[in-house]
């Protein structure tokens, strides 16, 4: 069987909770050829892998978009009235009257000049409708080149080669999965989509917080996310999810129910029996400072600076204490900056980055960990710290107030952490010195988390389940003309 993982920003050049659940895949199916189709920004700003890739993955096939300049190739693309229509249900239609077939017919026909067809008469014609349609207030000519900033890379995209593949699985929707959408109509082999978190919601946060898109046009680039992650849902076998929060996200933005299947992220909590060992050895020693941990990027959207000014009130009622952040500090050095000076200007000692680790070699020496993200899925890093019997202070975002507090009717385990308000420090604050103060309840919190994650977060019921997918997918027909 061969698999084609499709990945967006992540895997095998960016660390963190999706490249290390895709690493997770390749590493555990040894009877499974992989080939990694990775969506990567620039060749300066991922150079090479961080994320090491097992024998069993046959070829590593990246399109970076930061190689793609938008230029008059004097090629003239002429569309027949069908594709014209099947154009403009793309760009101005709603979700529900856009001409998938169409579409991905059009982008099989004139696969190697898509980029081209942003220059043709067609498209003119059809931003101008848009442009009388939305009684624009904008230049034309303005409209027009934002119009073709939105849609060219799409077009990049689908004018790549597809690699052979039994199976296309595309680890988010957004253009990897437009791109599994677009090679499992081609091939004729059937997609699987995997969401981790919720592509277009991520994304419709990201514009309305942007400076680079500009208010007028910030509607058209979250309309335009919502028409990628439709097709993809529409084109797919199935589609996976972590939780039942995210299903019903998912059904709203029109994901046929049916497709949807819920599987946890799962981790293996015997890998971090040595870590609890190792921390209940400190704890018995005593003498040592309290040390706060978080295990994550350093990007806007795991708000680092909330959890540093949390840090700040906490230290001030509790001198000495510390915090070990854990995790890639390169993927956005501007913002990795910006909380280096925070921290100078709040004058907080007693913090520390160590970048990407092994957790598990600093897990023992942390006593409560945060999480102060602005949105998440099912964090691997949350469940890691269950495991390692640590208690949680995380932001209610995501599966994390249930990861924490359980949900099911036979989850008797009790909390496993406090659950605070995002981009609230004080609060955070409040409830790291709560659980400070209370050694047996974060004791009991520990266990708690230790346990939850045994019963029902077990990596070996995860990678059944997919494996039993791919097995499925690999010996149905699926795919040409799904939609």
């Amino acid at each position: 069987m061969r698999v084609c993982l499709i990945c967006e920003g992540s895997y095998p050049y960016v660390p963190g909770g999706v490249s290390s659940w895709v690493q997770m895949l390749c590493s555990q199916f040894k009877d499974v050829e992989f080939v990694i189709w990775a969506l990567a920004t620039t060749r300066e700003e991922m150079p090479e892998h961080v994320c090491p890739v097992p024998d069993n993955v046959k070829e590593v096939r990246t399109l970076y978009l930061g190689d793609a300049a938008f230029k008059k190739s004097g090629r003239k693309v002429r569309l027949a009235r069908k594709e014209k229509d099947a154009l403009k249900s793309l760009v101005g239609g709603s979700v529900d009257d856009i001409d998938w077939t169409g579409v991905l017919d059009l982008a099989k026909r004139h696969h190697q000049h898509l980029s081209d067809m942003l220059m043709s008469e067609s498209f003119f014609d059809v931003c101008m409708e848009e442009y009388v349609r939305q009684d624009s207030k904008k230049v034309f000519h303005h409209f027009l080149w934002n119009m073709r900033g939105i849609y060219f890379p799409l077009m990049h995209i689908l004018s790549q080669d597809i690699p052979k593949a039994d199976v296309y699985h595309a680890v988010s929707a957004g253009y990897a999965g437009i791109l599994g959408s677009c090679a499992s109509y081609m091939k004729g082999s059937p997609f699987l989509l995997s969401e981790h978190g919720i592509y277009t919601r991520e994304r419709e946060e990201d514009i309305i917080r942007s400076q680079w898109v500009e208010g007028e046009f910030k509607e058209l680039w979250i309309d335009f996310f919502k028409k990628l992650s439709f097709i993809a849902y529409q084109q797919s076998s199935v589609v996976t999810t972590l939780f039942g929060v995210n299903r019903s996200l998912q059904i709203e933005l029109k994901c046929p129910p049916e497709k949807i299947v819920v599987v946890p992220n799962g981790v293996d909590a015997h890998d971090f029996d040595e870590c609890r060992e190792k921390r209940a050895m400190l704890r018995s020693e005593g003498g040592r400072p309290f040390t706060l941990g978080a295990v994550l990027r350093v990007v806007p959207i795991k708000d680092v600076k909330t959890m540093l000014l949390a840090f700040d009130i906490v230290r001030r009622a509790m001198p000495g204490t510390r915090l070990k952040i854990m995790g890639n500090c390169a993927e956005d050095p501007a913002y990795y900056h910006e909380c280096i000076d925070l921290l100078e200007e709040l004058g907080a000692d007693g913090v520390e980055f160590l970048g990407q680790v092994d957790v598990r070699e600093h897990l023992f020496e942390v006593d409560l960990l945060l999480l102060s993200s602005i949105s998440e899925g099912q964090p691997l890093a949350v469940l890691e710290g269950m495991a390692a019997g640590i208690p949680f202070v995380a932001t209610n975002v995501g599966d994390c107030k249930a990861l924490l507090e359980g949900e099911r009717d036979d989850d008797e385990f009790g909390p496993a952490g406090l659950v605070v308000p995002v981009m609230n420090s004080e609060e955070m604050a409040q409830a790291v010195l709560r659980l400070m103060r209370s050694p047996e309840l974060m004791e009991s919190m520990g266990e708690a988390g230790r346990m939850r994650v045994e019963a029902y977060y077990d990596r070996g019921e995860m990678l059944a389940a997919f494996h039993g997918i791919y097995e499925t997918l690999s010996e149905g027909t699926y795919g040409r003309n799904r939609i």
